[in-house]
């Protein structure tokens, strides 16, 4: 499995979908620090909110093969700057997360359109809680590289 290093703002689910992605059980614990597992990397939603800490992300990143652009489902802003994904010279991927906590499609088009501008080249809709779309996100993430297709 590729590495991923998961990238949004703080409570949009970054360290619950690792846990799932490894078969932990969900259990919230507020990330501090970057942390460096086998297949991911977790960040604070801190880094990204803070653009002082935005080189800290991009000397992280060089250990990851895949970069995750996490928004959730949920929420009412998005902190990526459009074509954030161009200071990264690796694939970037969309995660809206959360997916269960809205009824409204709209709001799933609005994350994605977030993910988008930011620059991210897939986009996947998950939800650690449920499990949705983990099985896609695994089969892309298992390609270790070769080009996907949904």
């Amino acid at each position: 499995m590729q590495r991923i290093m998961l990238i949004g703002p703080s409570q949009c689910g970054k360290t619950s979908l690792i846990q799932r992605l490894q078969g932990e059980a969900l259990n919230y614990q507020k990330t501090q620090s970057i942390i460096w597992q086998d297949n991911a990397i977790d960040t604070p939603g801190e880094y990204l909110e803070n653009r002082c800490l935005y080189s800290a992300l991009l000397a992280s990143a060089c250990e990851a093969d895949v970069v995750g652009l996490v928004q959730n489902a949920d929420a009412t802003q998005s902190w990526f700057a459009p074509m954030l994904a161009q200071v990264f010279n690796k694939p970037v991927i969309g995660i809206i997360s959360k997916a269960d906590t809205v009824s409204q499609p709209e709001s799933l088009s609005w994350a994605a359109d977030c993910l988008t501008q930011a620059g991210a080249q897939t986009i996947f809709v998950t939800s650690a809680l449920t499990g949705e779309g983990l099985t896609d996100l695994i089969t892309y993430l298992n390609h270790s590289g070769e080009s996907y297709v949904r």
